[in-house]
């Protein structure tokens, strides 16, 4: 199996995605409450990403995951993603809409989208400090970019682990992940598209906008929140999701 994942509980099935600023253990503060809900829960890391190793040829992270569904034989399954773990998991949700039940998303990013000024310049500062070999400053970068002004020292450390790792090893990687032209109409899973009023005008425009593009989805704006909700308070986005799951795919 190409990527390196964890799996706890019984249940119906349930997939978290990681942040292309994290890996897998971004989700440490939810999966033992989700688990212990009713469901079987499976965390894994994007290649080149925590556990998982780089590429050595082309590759598109939705086909991985797709790969591992297969692996686990998991037919019918729910799909968490938290940023680009979004939009992978609406590329799998559009490829498979027979085998997606349901679909939160938070602070997705969406295949297609064309970056607005705000992530332009970010992307643009941060590929001018990777290129001058400064690695720290891209990491605090993101740090500073991507949590919410509610993040304690020790989440913001956690990321910032998390993100120098992720840097590091892409930065030797000779492939990225590329992303394949969707439909989000196929999309026939209920779908909670959050976003944080603190996060960049990009992803609060794409989750105010996907209740337009696939249908039965609906939005939540967390006003506390920056682009990492799930760390930035914990609790409150476990019960979020043990409530829309709930709803859509009952446990037990």
């Amino acid at each position: 199996m190409t990527l390196c994942y964890d799996s706890s509980g019984d249940g119906p099935a349930l997939v978290l995605l990681h942040s292309a600023v994290c890996d897998r253990h971004m989700w440490a503060p939810q999966w033992p409450a989700l688990r212990d809900a009713g469901y079987y829960v499976v965390w894994c890391d994007f290649r080149g990403f925590g556990d998982s190793p780089v590429a050595d040829r082309p590759y598109r992270d939705a086909a991985d995951v797709a790969d591992l569904l297969d692996h686990l034989g998991l037919e019918r399954v729910a799909l968490v993603g938290s940023s680009h773990g979004g939009e992978v998991a609406l590329e799998v949700a559009a490829t498979r809409p027979e085998a997606v039940t349901a679909v939160a998303l938070l602070c997705s990013a969406m295949p297609g989208h064309v970056p607005g000024p705000e992530l332009r310049s970010f992307t643009e500062r941060k590929n001018a400090l990777l290129a001058a070999g400064n690695i720290a400053g891209a990491v605090e970068l993101n740090v500073t970019t991507w949590l919410g002004p509610e993040a304690s020292g020790e989440v913001r450390e956690q990321v910032r682990q998390m993100c120098r790792h992720a840097v590091e090893t892409h930065a030797a990687a000779k492939f990225a992940s590329t992303a394949a032209p969707v439909d989000l109409a196929r999309i026939t899973a209920p779908c909670l598209a959050v976003s944080g009023a603190h996060d960049l005008a990009d992803f609060r425009e794409i989750a105010v906008g996907l209740p337009e593009r696939i249908a039965g989805a609906r939005h939540l704006e967390l006003p506390w929140a920056g682009h990492l909700p799930s760390l930035e308070r914990p609790a409150v986005v476990t019960d979020l999701l043990i409530r829309f799951l709930g709803e859509t795919v009952p446990a037990g």
